[in-house]
């Protein structure tokens, strides 16, 4: 069932929330005491709420009396680690004028005490840190967790990305409880009603228009938990959508790396190179050279490997038609050896066409890799780099 809840002064439906076995939840009548936050985040996804969080407290400030924000200090980066790349959020903090602490670890911390009184509510989004359950039994109402998606699905640290690579249409938000012992397992206490909020252009969507599509409506759901005091027990969990299939496995949204956009020509089908480039960026791959060949690194078998760097590509559906050189499996295949993976090194069959190089895939398709840049040069030509490389065998 579909509800509306409502603000406390227009009575207009502000948002939707599913609730299981067809019970009913309307604006909250609970008063709680005046609410003293801790705010911990990170990126850009947890700022649009710190700043929607804030301006709640202006416009109430006697539901919201303080809010303190905790971020991971910042690292170095650069050439020497000269530079400090800080955490978007404090950036955010600092120009909201809020309190601000600096934590990797939560050992040996204990909660900071406002003027305003003791903190009483943990907000964790996008944080990167587990809350130990120390922590969270210190604040009188526990903490909540804003997730961009229909939970459980994609629990983890990557929602996003992992919504865009398996090929949904549809994506939500959830507002759950801060777990004592694990990520994303907490009570639900309001969720996007299904089927969810259809994704703007989900067939050519990247993560940076996800992220902007999202983040405001995962901002409007916690003010609205707020507004409707959800963390107030006793916790009225809304539950989940059942999936129509009872064989339906939870998808997980593990952690990406470099590794996701490490090329493998051999399993990924031509949907796959090209959702793993939308969404996570330029594909890569280590070719195999000779010593002879100047620079690259030494893997575990003693090859000699240079990493290079897909700049440009496209799907083309049906290779042969878009060839000036002949048929794609004609006479003028050639091959670059590449290393996959953890595998051992493999040939990449591709054909030469104008400056670019056209790779077959394993669906029957092809990829033409327009550009690329190896490591220690410039970006180049794809043709003239593949040619340089073989030429260092």
């Amino acid at each position: 069932m579909v509800l509306h809840l409502f603000s406390h002064n227009t009575r207009k439906p502000l948002f939707h929330a599913v609730k299981h076995f067809q019970s009913t939840r309307f604006a909250s009548s609970k008063v709680s005491k005046p609410l003293r936050i801790l705010y911990c985040g990170s990126d850009d996804f947890s700022s649009a709420s710190l700043r929607a969080l804030h301006a709640e407290q202006l416009r109430d400030p006697q539901t919201i009396a303080s809010i303190d924000v905790m971020c991971r200090p910042g690292k170095r980066t650069g050439r020497s680690l000269k530079k400090i790349r800080e955490v978007p959020i404090k950036g955010v903090a600092q120009e909201l004028g809020l309190a601000i602490h600096e934590r990797d670890t939560f050992r040996g911390w204990e909660l900071p005490i406002p003027q305003a009184g003791p903190i009483n509510l943990i907000i964790a989004v996008s944080f990167g840190l587990f809350v130990p359950s120390r922590i969270l039994k210190s604040a009188e109402y526990g903490g909540l967790n804003v997730h961009p998606s229909l939970l459980p699905h994609f629990r983890g640290p990557a929602p996003l990305q992992h919504t865009l690579l398996s090929g949904e249409e549809y994506t939500g938000v959830t507002l759950q409880t801060l777990d004592e012992k694990t990520f994303d397992h907490g009570k639900i206490l309001a969720q996007t009603p299904f089927p969810g909020l259809k994704i703007p252009n989900a067939s050519s969507c990247t993560y940076p228009q996800l992220l902007e599509f999202i983040s405001p409506k995962a901002a409007e759901l916690l003010v609205q938990g707020i507004r409707d005091r959800v963390f107030d027990p006793p916790l009225l969990e809304v539950g989940w959508h059942k999936p129509v299939d009872p064989n339906e496995k939870f998808k997980h949204a593990s952690k990406i790396t470099p590794e996701d956009r490490q090329l493998d020509m051999s399993s990924w089908t031509s949907v796959e190179i090209e959702r793993r480039s939308r969404v996570l960026g330029r594909l890569w791959s280590r070719a195999v050279v000779s010593s002879s060949g100047g620079g690259g690194d030494n893997d575990s078998n003693g090859m000699i490997l240079k990493r290079f760097v897909l700049e440009d590509i496209e799907i083309i559906p049906s290779p042969e038609e878009k060839l000036n050189s002949g048929p794609l499996f004609g006479e003028n295949i050639n091959q670059l050896r590449i290393l996959s993976g953890k595998e051992e090194s493999r040939p990449l069959a591709y054909v030469e066409d104008g400056e670019s190089i056209i790779v077959p895939t394993c669906d029957g398709k092809g990829l033409r890799i327009k550009e690329i840049t190896v490591e220690g040069e410039v970006r180049k030509p794809a043709i003239t780099a593949v040619r340089k490389l073989r030429a260092s065998v």
